[in-house]
């Protein structure tokens, strides 16, 4: 790939069942493209069984040599992952596509990347990040409701751990609760996620509830949604508090697709976080994700800048 004025930015938001690309650069239309994993459990995609590492990334890699055949190249990668990996790159896990566990996750993005710089970093921090530049913020958290429950924390304009996520979605509300994912009880994540806020729907109703149905019973204030979607926004909003007493941010996000397609989600998640608050201490102020469920996604086109200033030495 080439290097020059026009050359862009690539942002990759990797999720466990889909991949999301956006390219940026001065001069050119937004590049924009989502495709799906193969399907676990289904047929074999490309000569690959269904799940497995080097079909994921067989795809990923021809969705980026259409990305180059159809707009062009690019000058920086960010990676948006909610994998949890080691100092060295390798994924130490990740429920969303098991099959992952053991992969050097550095060597399989510079060989689909070989010649740009390319970073990639929790998709919840990377969320609070992009979140608060847009909001010009330079304190808040962020809690992004999809399959999962991602987070990230900014301080000072700078996500924090420095070399370290932070697991929002694994902080403990429920020592009684279900079991999350990663194996623990009452993580966030099992509580409030959108898989477990539909299972809970689904006791609630009687039997298996979409998402279009628990939407409009939400909308429609039918008990079982109410009761169901009531648990996971009480779920955030302690979460929220709690991390408004650690950190004193004025300012908590909540995104995710899954909060973004329930109208009056994220204001009820804000009501009951504003009733929590004590005196000397309310509680942040909650807002929804201006980028909606999209915040990951532009969270790496700023890890992609912020490589590509880095090796230019300007913007």
């Amino acid at each position: 790939m080439t290097h020059g004025p026009d050359v862009g930015v690539l942002g990759v938001d990797v999720g466990g069942t889909k991949v999301a690309l956006r390219a940026e650069a001065a001069g050119r239309p937004t590049y924009e493209r989502t495709f799906s994993w193969p399907t676990g459990g289904g047929p074999a995609d490309a000569g690959h069984a269904a799940g497995d590492p080097a079909g994921d990334l067989a795809a990923l890699d021809a969705a980026v040599a259409a990305l180059r055949t159809t707009w062009g190249p690019v000058g920086a990668v960010g990676v948006a992952m909610p994998a949890t990996t080691d100092p060295d790159g390798r994924v130490l896990t990740w429920p969303g596509r098991p099959s992952w566990t053991g992969l050097d996750l550095t060597g399989a993005l510079r060989r689909i990347f070989p010649d740009v710089p390319i970073g990639y970093a929790d998709d919840g921090d990377l969320a609070a990040l992009a979140e608060a530049r847009d909001a010009g913020h330079d304190d808040l958290v962020y809690l992004g409701v999809g399959t999962g429950i991602g987070g990230g924390i900014v301080l000072g304009g700078r996500p924090v751990p420095a070399r370290a996520s932070a697991e929002v979605g694994h902080m403990v509300v429920d020592l009684d609760g279900a079991t999350c994912d990663c194996g623990r009880i009452g993580c966030l994540q099992s509580v409030a996620s959108g898989p477990a806020t539909l299972r809970r729907a689904a006791r609630e109703h009687g039997g298996a509830v979409s998402f279009d149905q628990l939407r409009a019973g939400w909308r429609n204030r039918l008990p079982w949604a109410v009761t169901a979607v009531d648990e996971s926004c009480a779920a955030l909003a302690s979460a929220v508090v709690s991390l408004g007493e650690l950190l004193a941010v004025p300012v908590a996000v909540v995104g995710g697709g899954f909060a973004d397609g329930l109208p009056g989600f994220v204001p009820r998640v804000a009501d009951l976080a504003r009733q929590a608050g004590r005196p000397g201490r309310p509680a942040p102020t909650v807002r929804a994700a201006v980028l909606g469920g999209l915040s990951s996604l532009h969270g790496a086109l700023w890890l992609a800048r912020d490589l590509a200033t880095d090796r230019t030495g300007s913007r």
